[in-house]
Formats: structure tokens, C-alpha cells, sequence
């Protein structure tokens, strides 16, 4: 049996928009995250995971000294605030929507879990 995790277990995001297409940053909360982040987390999986929302091209960008990537997906605003009928016109959604995919528990996950500061 396979065990299934959120991205958000091992992540967290912020996202907005850009006219019409809007920005996802997921920061890794350990190194061990951003480097499985990095290698699983492409800009095909982005889009496939967005697909029922129509977007055009995804960029990826890696911005590895915040342990984060970014990714530019265009069009998937239906127009942008000014325009949209969307609820979420400004794409500030979108970060807390990804984060909440379904992936396979990796086997170091323990390495990549946010550390719980001493009390």
C-alpha cells in the first residue's frame, strides 16, 4: 500500500497575480524538501495539476538560496482582476490549491518535515 502525503507537508507557498497569469512560489521547509521539490515538482506537473483551469505555457523558476520555485503560469485568471469572473481574480488561492496535491510519501520524508522549535 502506497502512503500519500500533501505538498503541504513538506512546503509552503504564496502565490498573486500578473495581469492575467499569476505567480506560485512553494518553498521547501528543509534542503531535503527543495531538492525533491526540485527534481518532482516540474512545470508539467504544475500545469497537468491546473489543467481543469485552462492555463497557457507554466514557467519554473528555481530560486534555490529561499529553498523555493516559482512558477508563472499563464492565462489561468480568465482575464485578470480587472476582468475576470472568477473568484479568486487575483490568483491568491493558487499557492494554498497546489499545495494541497496528493504525492507520494517519500522515503526521507522525516528530512523534509517543517522542525517544531523547542518550547
Amino acid at each position: 500500500m502506497t502512503t500519500t502525503i500533501r505538498l503541504s507537508d513538506i512546503a509552503h507557498g504564496r502565490s498573486g497575480d500578473k495581469g492575467n497569469h499569476a505567480n506560485i512560489a512553494i518553498i521547501g521547509y528543509t534542503q531535503t524538501a527543495y531538492d525533491w521539490l526540485r527534481d518532482h515538482l516540474t512545470a508539467e506537473v504544475v500545469a497537468n495539476y491546473f489543467k481543469p483551469m485552462q492555463p497557457g505555457k507554466v514557467e519554473r523558476f528555481e530560486a534555490a538560496n529561499v529553498l523555493g520555485l516559482n512558477f508563472l503560469v499563464h492565462d489561468i485568471l480568465a482575464g485578470g482582476a480587472s476582468r475576470s469572473l472568477r473568484i479568486d481574480t487575483q490568483g491568491k488561492t493558487l499557492a494554498l490549491t497546489l499545495l494541497q496535491m496528493e504525492i507520494e510519501a517519500p522515503a526521507n520524508l522525516d528530512a523534509m518535515l517543517r522542525t517544531k522549535e523547542p518550547t
